[in-house]
């Protein structure tokens, strides 16, 4: 009997059983206005009734968005069981989160959240004492919605300068601390964006930063020409003298750091998001010029450390898969390079600690560790727990021990301290999420694309899962400007194990997992091969039978996004479920806006040529949408997206809830206070998850049922 009533207990559900979901229908969604505007390109007029909303700070476009909001929230507030699942989210969210310590003079620094605070404290600890906190930006804001955004010590770990961002916007403030009693030292910076904090001595440091765009525009007007500064401390931000970038010289994107020995400040400089041109110069030697490495944006180079004048180089030139070279300061041109390690069949990441170099290789996207001496000698393989991601290896020369990360889709982020001399790894702080990683499996498959590519794709699963065709299914990727998507384990996703779903994540090309080749085999008027390997990633679970279209959802962010938009926008009927989030939706005019111009090398513009503008304006998810039966779709956004900016998220939406034919239901969750993704209340996130998989249950017709 007492063993009949756990059963019962543990089958109790949180809304109706299986299939016996009612539908909810949606509140008569807003009549967005139509406008008469077009545009031309090479002859062809393209028509944009919705371009008014490209203005977020227009008092119509905010009362669009209200009534938006009104009609996601209605809908979502009728789905019986959200509750449960937020309480649920909640209570699996509410462990100690840690960071990876830092050394930084005679502290040793690292971030913890004690379970739902909405930023993680940043704290510091003396050999043999007790940790202390030096920066708490729960403190910043009554909401938990500015975030730590940054941070840079001086050397000798006697001052600190970290960015703030409020809302999540790309637009920082920067503020130093005397690091003995967290005094604040001069002035605050306003206007830093896409920096570092680079000091030179305890003197003063180096930023990027872009003239504010006119008022009105702040969030969506191009920043085209970054500039590197230079400040020193207690003068006031507007003596900040100008070292590299400007009118004179202009590029989209500049950043500076210095070597350990403060010796080579390093530039590095840019107009697309792949690709560099390099600069050095000496310190050492006052009024030294700033001496070109690399000169074109054909590779990726940046300086990994130096002994000396010698400088260690890693870079994709020549090597798509990028190695790690020698060559002289005098002579630093790649004429004069020497292989230290070579290019192998596996992508090469590089990380310096200890007087060691730290190899990460990624196999089929998962993480092999090596370490070598400066000599380029091998002296061990790290023993990793298994198949995951590896991130870490990183610190100062004079380091004995250095400390490193390891997850994967079934194994919660547990951080090991790892002896340099000995080559062993010891754990150091194990996640403390309600999770039995031994009642699930993560499996890499290989599938054929379209063309005949094989392409990986790691599946998650509750062990002892029937292949009936009826599990619930996301579908996640990104694919695209290099980016390599490798195993992390998400508490979020726990919702979806636990009710038996699955959890699939495909390496389209675009990503960088299998190096430049597989980059550039997903960009410009390749770009569709993104959408193709997506397609039959989604077409090998239904026919594996790992789910069906009546049981599978799609979701992607940024550059997800727009594969997630272009992909419903192919085949919509291929999915039950859509979750776009901050994507690039209108690829004709993505380069209008803030930084999007430097996209271009992976999208290729509707300026560029008639075949560039035929291509984009075919798949461009805006563009793209006509009346159809749609999958019932969330799309997500921020009001303080200054990346990628709402307007795409809002076209969208109006396009595609004009041309729904089906019954689906198509909503918009405009989040508030609110950026691309960083620095997000932990409030924010668990909500926004919260209503991600009540909309997918619900639409899928499954309801919700949580284990007691």
């Amino acid at each position: 009997m007492k063993n009949s009533l756990l059963l019962a207990a543990a089958l109790l559900a949180a809304g109706p059983a299986l299939g016996q979901v009612a539908a909810i229908k949606p509140l008569p969604y807003p009549q967005t206005r139509k406008v008469d505007t077009t545009t031309t390109y090479f002859g062809t007029k393209v028509a944009d009734p919705y371009r008014w909303l490209e203005n977020d700070q227009a008092t119509d476009t905010k009362a669009w968005v209200q009534e938006e909001n009104k009609v996601t929230q209605d809908y979502l507030s009728k789905i019986p069981y959200r509750e449960a699942i937020r309480q649920h989210l909640t209570k699996l969210w509410n462990y100690e989160k840690y960071s990876a310590p830092r050394k930084e003079g005679k502290y040793t620094y690292f971030s913890k959240n004690s379970g739902l605070q909405n930023q993680s404290v940043l704290y510091r600890q003396l050999p043999g004492g007790q940790p202390e906190v030096f920066l708490d930006p729960n403190t910043f804001s009554k909401d938990g919605t500015t975030s730590l955004a940054g941070l840079g010590f001086t050397h000798d770990g006697s001052l600190a300068a970290y960015q703030i961002s409020e809302g999540g916007s790309d637009w920082h403030k920067a503020i130093v601390l005397q690091a003995s009693d967290k005094r604040i030292v001069g002035d605050t910076l306003k206007d830093v964006k896409f920096s570092g904090l680079a000091w030179r001595g305890n003197d003063g440091f180096y930023y990027s930063s872009y003239d504010k765009p006119k008022q009105g525009s702040q969030l969506a007007g191009k920043t085209q020409v970054h500039k590197l500064y230079y400040h020193k401390l207690n003068t006031p931000q507007s003596a900040d003298k100008l070292i590299f970038g400007g009118e004179q010289d202009p590029n989209r994107y500049i950043g500076a750091y210095l070597t350990e020995d403060e010796r080579f400040l390093v530039i590095s400089a840019a107009n697309t998001t792949t690709g560099n041109k390099l600069y050095l110069q000496d310190l050492s030697k006052p009024g030294s010029a700033i001496v070109p490495v690399v000169t074109d944006e054909k590779s990726i180079v940046s300086v990994a450390d130096n002994v000396g004048s010698k400088l260690y180089l890693y870079t994709n030139y020549q090597a798509p898969n990028f190695r790690l070279v020698t060559t002289e300061a005098a002579t630093p041109k790649p004429a004069n390079w020497k292989n230290l390690i070579a290019e192998t069949p596996n992508v090469l990441e590089v990380n310096t600690v200890g007087g060691k170099i730290f190899a990460t290789y990624l196999k089929d996207a998962t993480s092999l560790v090596e370490q070598y001496s400066y000599a380029g000698q091998k002296e061990h393989s790290i023993a990793l727990p298994g198949l995951g991601s590896a991130s870490g290896f990183g610190g100062k020369r004079n380091e004995k021990e250095t400390y490193y990360t390891f997850t994967s889709y079934v194994y919660p982020p547990t951080i090991f301290k790892y002896d340099i001399a000995s080559g062993k790894s010891t754990v150091f702080k194990k996640a403390g999420v309600q999770f039995d990683p031994s009642k699930y499996e993560s499996k890499q498959v290989f599938y054929t694309s379209k063309d005949g590519t094989r392409v990986p794709m790691l599946i998650t699963y509750k062990k002892g899962l029937a292949l009936n065709g009826k599990n619930p299914t996301l579908l996640y990727a990104y694919g695209g400007f290099g980016v390599n998507i490798t195993p992390a384990f998400s508490t979020s996703n726990i919702i979806l194990l636990e009710q038996g779903g699955v959890y699939a994540v495909p390496n389209l090309r675009g990503g960088g997992e299998y190096g430049e080749k597989w980059h550039l085999a997903g960009t410009k008027l390749q770009k569709q091969n993104v959408f193709d390997d997506y397609i039959a990633a989604a077409e090998y679970l239904i026919k594996n039978n790992y789910t069906s279209k009546d049981y599978l959802a799609i979701s992607g962010g940024s550059n997800g996004g727009l594969l997630v938009g272009a992909t419903m926008s192919q085949r919509p009927e291929l999915f039950k479920v859509a979750f776009p989030a901050v994507g690039v939706m209108d690829m004709l005019r993505y380069n209008q806006f803030t930084a999007g111009a430097g996209w271009a090398y992976d999208y290729g513009t509707a300026q560029d040529s008639p075949e560039m503008f035929n291509y984009l304006y075919k798949y461009s998810p805006y563009h793209a949408l006509k009346p159809a039966a749609y999958p019932a779709t969330l799309i997500t956004t921020a009001d303080h997206d200054d990346r990628v900016v709402p307007a795409h998220s809002f076209k969208f939406a109006s396009r595609l809830q004009e041309d729904q034919q089906g019954p689906a239901p198509v909503l918009i969750r405009i989040e508030t206070k609110a950026g691309h993704g960083a620095g997000r209340s932990t409030a924010q996130v668990i909500a926004e998850q919260t209503d991600k998989w009540a909309f997918m249950f619900e639409n899928m017709g499954l309801g919700y049922k949580q284990a007691l």
